[in-house]
């Protein structure tokens, strides 16, 4: 919510926003088209309060709703499915069509409520300033759905399931690490699950180890099972090797927030690459950027992936609405990159990441 500058005496109504912050991708015939959005949205329908909360969602701070703020709060009534129709007819616009295929990477919903006040006019309860100066008749906020709030928030206590020790991990973190028992668990709910994990090793220094996830799946519409597979559909200037077809394939997908641009370069890269470099089940000893995409996103961007190495181009409007990818298993494996003045550089593949980008990822 927005903390309001009202009057003290004044009795705070607080409208409820939907707010979408994330990737939004599109593929057309004309290639793949991407943007960062951060919108909002009505929760409720109204003619009254404003459509959006505009840019303060990005200005303002914001802080969470508990059981003794006062003031009366609307009760949502638009289901996020239907407002994300709308968010994706505002962004569709404009872009190739047919559209063959979209997602939503790295998304973040949450209501936002913005406080307003009724004084014969409906004032903004952050500026103070009159929003709407005709009020419908026998206009009552104290009518409208909604009440007192009955939510609060809650903690996961960050202590090892498996052996009690504190766990670590960063301000915006999604994975926990134990460097007790090594292990690492992610946050579900109210309770963390154990997942796996390993690392590439390095002998260079300065390193800073990036996380990823290297997810199995099936896929379906397209042969896609091996390297000899993959050589094939990303027509990679390669002479196919006889060993080439019993070695597995496997999507790579970042574990981070960078922009829309750079992800999809970044999981392009490393899922033409395949790297092969032997794995140590271990945490790595080094610096350790944190995993804030968690797998359930880096599995929406694995059929966007495929769109964008899919040749000949010709093929994607026949083929990729068929083609269905399901993960299957995955391992949060973490590579090293040795850090220069302004970029992480992959020390075997041409690959390189803007620090920039990793400081500003944060507010993705």
């Amino acid at each position: 919510m927005f903390a309001d500058k009202a009057p003290p005496d004044k009795k705070l109504l607080f409208f409820p926003y939907w707010r979408f912050k994330g990737m939004f991708f599109s593929c057309g015939p004309g290639g793949i088209q991407h943007r960062f959005m951060d919108l909002s949205h009505q929760a409720v329908k109204s003619s009254v309060f404003p459509v959006s909360v505009g840019l303060r969602s990005q200005a303002l701070k914001l802080r969470f709703v508990s059981p003794d703020t006062q003031g009366r709060f609307l009760s949502p009534t638009f289901t996020l499915d239907r407002v994300m129709d709308i968010f994706d007819r505002r962004y569709t616009t404009g872009v190739f069509k047919p559209i063959l295929h979209k997602s939503h990477i790295g998304e973040s919903l949450s209501l936002i409520y913005s406080p307003f006040y009724v004084e014969k006019k409906l004032y903004d309860g952050i500026l103070n300033n009159v929003v709407s100066t005709n009020l419908p008749d026998g206009f009552d906020a104290d009518h409208l759905p909604g009440g007192k709030p009955q939510w609060q928030i809650r903690f996961i206590p960050t202590l090892c399931p498996s052996c009690g020790w504190d766990l670590e991990g960063k301000r915006d973190a999604i994975v926990l690490m134990c460097r007790n028992c090594t292990t690492m668990w992610l946050g579900t709910g109210n309770q963390l699950k154990q997942i796996r994990f390993a690392h590439v090793p390095s002998s260079e220094e300065p390193v800073i180890y990036l996380p990823f996830w290297r997810i199995k799946a099936e896929v379906s519409g397209v042969a896609l099972t091996s390297y000899a597979d993959l050589v094939k559909l990303a027509n990679l200037p390669k002479v196919i090797q006889k060993e080439w077809h019993t070695t597995g394939f496997r999507f790579w997908a970042l574990g981070f927030k960078v922009r829309p641009q750079t992800f999809l370069r970044l999981n392009t890269a490393f899922t033409l690459s395949q790297p092969r470099e032997k794995l140590e089940t271990a945490l790595p000893d080094g610096q350790m950027y944190p995993v804030n995409l968690p797998i359930k996103e880096a599995v929406e961007s694995l059929k966007m992936t495929l769109a964008a190495f899919l040749k000949p181009r010709e093929r994607l409007i026949k083929t990729l609405p068929d083609i269905d990818i399901r993960a299957l298993s995955a391992l949060l494996v973490y590579i090293p990159f040795i850090e220069k003045h302004h970029d992480l550089v992959h020390s075997k593949y041409p690959i390189a990441v803007n620090k920039n980008q990793l400081r500003l990822s944060a507010n993705l």
